[in-house]
């Protein structure tokens, strides 16, 4: 996956380098700092010693010593004096920075963490923010799985007014039963949303046996290329904007009987901003449909009949916020 956000203790991740949040002598501080000092050993301060004093949103690069990381690569964060100073363009430095620097070095893998967000004072949403935004600039030009590693549900603070609308429609849709019978699923197709057609009932239980047989001529891979053309995208602005990793893309592309995950279905329906009956289509072909019986499902069919987000990890955020796994291979 390009960009997975992940609950982990960074000095245990198995990855090319982990990037360290330090200041400007690079002596070790608290928190994740102080971690990779513990678990990289003493080395480590040695190593870090030759590369100070080191500015704001530079980065300096040492190897990981004890670490399973093979580089640490160390920034120093911006201290937060209101966000009227010259704070967001410090911090997206450290991030760009430290990207360039794992590019540099050929990593395929990078861990960052919530930069600044700690004795600096740098709102975690913020960050978070600046990050992605950050991560997923980088990602359009390069091939690299990005962590970004949180240790609770406060970095994801999607706006309040989100969070509501969310709430409501799960509350609204979202239905605790493990099937439904063929009765009860049209008795609710009343509670479709008004200026959603009948016919785009895509939260309603699984297709039935004449509809699945309708799409088996089509298969999922050549559905998905249908709609990339369709949508005017290039294979790779496509993969990207799904969060899926190039060698997934390929299976895909390389195999007209490709089966998907679910996440990795809707993951592309997201990115392609299908409507709800192209995302029912496309499920469709793999078998799949969005069901009120899932949480999951309702929260996507909120993003897809809203259109209420700029990205796919946007979509994340909330899943994330809701306990779901997030999107993206």
């Amino acid at each position: 996956m390009p960009l997975k956000l992940i609950r982990e203790d960074i000095t245990r991740l198995r990855c090319d380098a982990v990037v360290n949040p330090t200041n400007e002598m690079l002596e070790p501080g608290g928190g994740v700092d102080a971690a990779l000092h513990h678990a990289a050993g003493p080395q480590l301060l040695a190593a870090c010693r030759k590369s100070a004093p080191l500015r704001v949103g530079a980065v300096a690069v040492t190897p990981g010593f004890a670490l399973p990381a093979k580089y640490v690569i160390h920034t120093v964060g911006p201290l937060w004096r209101g966000g009227t100073h010259g704070e967001r363009e410090q911090l997206a430095s450290c991030y760009s920075e430290a990207l360039s620097a794992a590019a540099a070095l050929h990593c395929e893998s990078i861990a960052f963490p919530l930069i600044a967000s700690g004795t600096l004072g740098y709102p975690k949403g913020q960050v978070l923010r600046v990050a992605t935004e950050v991560i997923e600039a980088f990602l359009r030009n390069a091939e690299m799985t990005v962590y970004i590693v949180v240790y609770d549900k406060t970095a994801y603070e999607i706006s309040q007014a989100l969070f509501s609308e969310v709430t409501a429609f799960v509350d609204d849709h979202y239905v605790e039963a493990l099937c439904y019978s063929r009765s009860c699923r049209m008795m609710q197709a009343e509670e479709i949303p008004v200026g959603i057609p009948a016919t785009e009932e895509l939260s309603i239980g699984a297709p039935t046996l004449e509809e699945a047989l309708a799409h088996l001529d089509r298969g999922f891979a050549e559905t998905l290329f249908f709609y990339i053309d369709q949508k005017g995208l290039t294979d790779v602005e496509c993969y990207k904007r799904a969060n899926v990793d190039k060698k997934t893309f390929s299976k895909i592309k390389c195999n007209k009987q490709y089966r998907p995950s679910k996440v990795t279905a809707v993951s592309f329906a997201i990115a392609l901003r299908l409507s709800p009956a192209e995302t029912e289509h496309l499920l469709n072909t793999a078998g799949m449909a969005l069901s009120r019986s899932s949480k999951f499902d309702v929260i996507i069919e909120y993003f897809i009949t809203t259109g209420n987000y700029k990205d796919i990890f946007e979509v994340n955020e909330a899943l994330y916020q809701f306990d779901q796994q997030t999107l993206g291979v």
